[in-house]
């Protein structure tokens, strides 16, 4: 799996992955279950639903909703599959992936949930998920995972961006293709890097993933066209900066801005070698790049300069959103309330 197996938060998505008992045995998946310490188990995303209401999903399809980040209610949800990304294009609608290829849908701002799609004989996460409205979504994830719905996730659609591929494995594929079709098959499965966060900005999309991929569309995800590799580790995160310029965030604490939309990429100074997870932008300018163990970085220049703050137990901060003038973050202990300085 390449240096996926770099990040401490990758190695235990894959263990679920490839381990038996997470892998079920037919199509129909099992309820999750109900959890009194839910809110202090593994949660992988969170996101801020019309400003008012926090929604966060993790470990054994765990899904919880909040109005104030202290008190947190554990939504129904007909998966135990962990679930790594959770998207809502409204108040009221919303959808969460994660393993078995799964994806869910709720119409009722989070309470509960419907599977839209659920694969787990293909023993693949997807990563993210976002909409451009209520019909149009992406859900993309492990090995070059790509959906497409067109009616609000009714029907997923698979598809291939050949554009990832290198130019040796493109011609590869293609005389593969002719000679083989099922080996054909099984090998456009594996061949492309992991897509590990779908962002949208405005009318473009940007993709960012595993050996340096960082990718722009502006016709909804049709076509990519790829940066320049400007790194060869992965890229988990990019971001809009308060003053409109682009961060990109990944391994070993690699850090790179654009004045340009992508080009150049310009790197930043981290000061840590931490796996960087996700950047969370405040109301007051402020950006804050969450990380591994339980380091966080905090730039009060657009992200030019950072500062390190360090939490004392040393859990990663995977996910977060700025809320009430607190960040609130997702760890592998649960929801965390951090006070930045």
């Amino acid at each position: 799996m390449r240096q996926f197996f770099c990040s401490f938060l990758l190695v235990y998505l894959f263990s679920f992955v490839f381990s038996p008992h997470f892998t079920y045995a037919s199509n129909s998946p099992l309820e999750a279950q109900f959890q009194p310490l839910a809110s202090k188990s593994l949660l992988l995303d969170i996101t801020l639903v019309d400003q008012v209401r926090l929604v966060a999903v993790g470990q054994h399809g765990n899904i919880l909703t909040s109005n104030d980040a202290i008190t947190w209610q554990q939504s129904s949800v007909p998966v135990q599959s962990t679930l790594t990304s959770v998207y809502f294009i409204n108040s009221l609608q919303g959808w969460a992936v994660g393993h078995d290829a799964t994806i869910l849908h709720t119409s009722d701002g989070g309470y509960s949930w419907q599977v839209q799609q659920y694969l787990p004989n293909k023993e693949k996460p997807l990563l993210d998920v976002t909409f451009k409205d209520d019909l149009n979504g992406l859900a993309v994830g492990a090995y070059g995972l790509f959906y497409r719905t067109t009616d609000g996730g009714q029907t997923w659609h698979s598809e291939f961006h050949q554009e990832f591929l290198n130019a040796d494995d493109t011609q590869y594929i293609a005389d593969l293709k002719a000679e083989d079709e099922a080996a054909y098959l099984d090998e456009i499965a594996s061949i492309l890097p992991h897509f590990n966060r779908i962002i949208q900005d405005g009318r473009t999309l940007y993709l960012v993933g595993e050996i340096g991929l960082i990718a722009k569309s502006n016709d909804y995800g049709k076509h990519w066209q790829k940066f320049s590799e400007v790194y060869q580790g992965s890229f988990f995160d990019l971001a809009r900066t308060h003053q409109a310029n682009l961060l990109v965030v990944g391994l070993r604490g690699h850090i790179f801005r654009s004045l340009k939309n992508g080009s150049p990429w310009e790197s930043i100074a981290s000061n840590t070698t931490a796996l960087l997870n996700s950047v969370v932008l405040t109301d007051d300018n402020r950006i804050i790049i969450l990380a591994n163990n339980g380091v966080m970085l905090v730039s009060r220049d657009d992200g030019k300069t950072y500062k390190l703050q360090a939490q004392k137990d040393g859990k990663p901060l995977i996910a977060g959103v700025w809320f009430n003038h607190k960040l609130i973050v997702v760890s592998d202990v649960g929801i965390k309330i951090i006070k930045v300085k």
